[in-house]
């Protein structure tokens, strides 16, 4: 009997829950809040049956409905101000902001590091003891500083003899061009015989030529004794290895290395897809991983590409006047290859069609008109874009609230 009872409890709450679901309601996925609602004992029969005409019968179930025009949330915000506006006779106001075409730099970026332009060895010309050392590591110098000195030797005094054997011809040719003028001045009068003119051309041919030799080996001598104050031939700064006072330096042996940092060079490697760009001439910037920043020219642009990265090395040289950007710094350098027309335009005005393109809404004899986009460049001013025409009042308030085709009232933004 206990059995029973309970067996019956348990159907009364199981009639009454499925009562109590059958005039409910439920919501299908994917279709909204709105669209997806339809009652359980629907979902259960779609062509109706002995469910469907209990719960009608009972009159408990919730009808299902939807509303229309500007208070279906079914629809989006643009179409529900579309039927609100159709209900009231009044236009929808939007902001615009005229946008026109510019000139948009067309740049790469690209990877390497910076180099010296040169590093020069200040070399002896011949070959004696290092007397003094007249710089030291880390020092600047310009062209023509002193950067050490040999010992001179007997260069001093073979230049003293070559200036005494230049005066002594010297000597012989004033007398040799006195003679012959004199010679002349007698043969005019009479005084002397003709032939004794070749005598006379013969003596001073020879005085001249005696001249000109004793005046060759002056300034052999003088290039000599010059040779043993070793000076930059470039400027720089000065790297070791760095000659010690009393070392014997040989004809074409180092006494000190100068690192030549202006101007400078960044080296690099440019992709092969933009290898067809790269042009000797184009400008570009230079900024060092220490945040130096320089203007510099393509000077070089290899026409072998790297077999292991199939890049082709170019190289830029810049200007270094304070040499702060050193060498072997990591550094990037932004060529500008040219320039594209294209709109620069505020992130914000960006929005998708019901198609999912992106674009924007702009006004054309005040309808709304959306424009398909194509982004070229994200800066920090704004996004350059491409597929706008020459001059676009681009929607910058409202262009959530409105469709394509609508006609609206426009105002230029404040």
């Amino acid at each position: 009997m206990r059995a029973l009872k309970s067996y019956g409890i348990a159907a009364f709450l199981i009639i009454g829950v499925a009562l109590w679901l059958g005039t409910g309601v439920l919501i299908q996925g994917g279709k909204g809040p709105i669209l997806g609602e339809v009652t359980v004992v629907s979902a259960l029969e779609k062509d109706g049956g002995p469910l469907t005409d209990v719960v009608q019968s009972s009159g408990l179930a919730k009808p299902v409905h939807h509303e229309e025009g500007a208070n279906d949330p079914a629809l989006s915000i643009a179409e529900r101000a579309k039927f609100a506006e159709a209900e009231t006779g009044t236009l929808r106001s939007v902001r615009t902001r005229t946008y026109t075409v510019q000139l948009m730099p067309l740049e790469i970026t690209l990877r390497g590091h910076t180099s010296a332009l040169a590093s020069v060895n200040a070399t002896a010309r011949t070959s004696d003891i290092v007397r003094t050392m007249d710089v030291k590591e880390g020092q600047s110098v310009n062209i023509g500083d002193l950067i050490c000195s040999l010992d001179n030797g007997t260069r001093q005094a073979s230049v003293d003899q070559a200036d005494a054997a230049l005066s002594q011809t010297k000597a012989a040719l004033d007398k040799a061009r006195n003679d012959s003028k004199t010679n002349k001045a007698l043969r005019e009068k009479g005084l002397a015989s003709i032939n004794s003119a070749e005598g006379f051309a013969t003596n001073l041919r020879a005085a001249e030529a005696n001249f000109q030799a004793a005046s060759v080996a002056l300034r052999n001598r003088e290039v000599e004794l010059g040779n043993t104050e070793i000076r930059a031939t470039v400027p720089g700064i000065i790297q070791r290895p760095l000659a010690e006072i009393g070392d014997l330096m040989g004809n074409g042996q180092s006494c000190a290395t100068i690192v030549q940092l202006d101007p400078m060079i960044f080296v690099g490697a440019v992709p092969q897809v933009h290898v067809g760009l790269a042009k000797r001439g184009l400008k570009a910037e230079i900024r060092t991983i220490t945040g130096e920043i320089s203007d510099g020219v393509v000077n070089f642009v290899a026409v072998s590409a790297d077999p292991a990265t199939r890049s082709f090395a170019i190289e830029i040289e810049f200007k270094n006047p304070q040499r702060r950007i050193l060498d072997g710094l990591t550094a990037e350098a932004v060529v500008n290859l040219g320039a594209v027309p294209a709109h620069l335009i505020a992130q914000s005005v960006m929005t998708l069609d019901p198609d999912g393109n992106i674009g924007v809404r702009a006004v054309e004899d005040s309808k709304v008109v959306f424009y398909k986009i194509r982004i070229l460049k994200d800066t920090r001013d704004g996004i350059w874009v491409a597929g706008l025409p020459q001059s676009t009042d681009v929607i910058v308030l409202g262009q959530e609230y409105v469709t394509a085709g609508q006609i609206v009232a426009a105002s230029p933004e404040e």
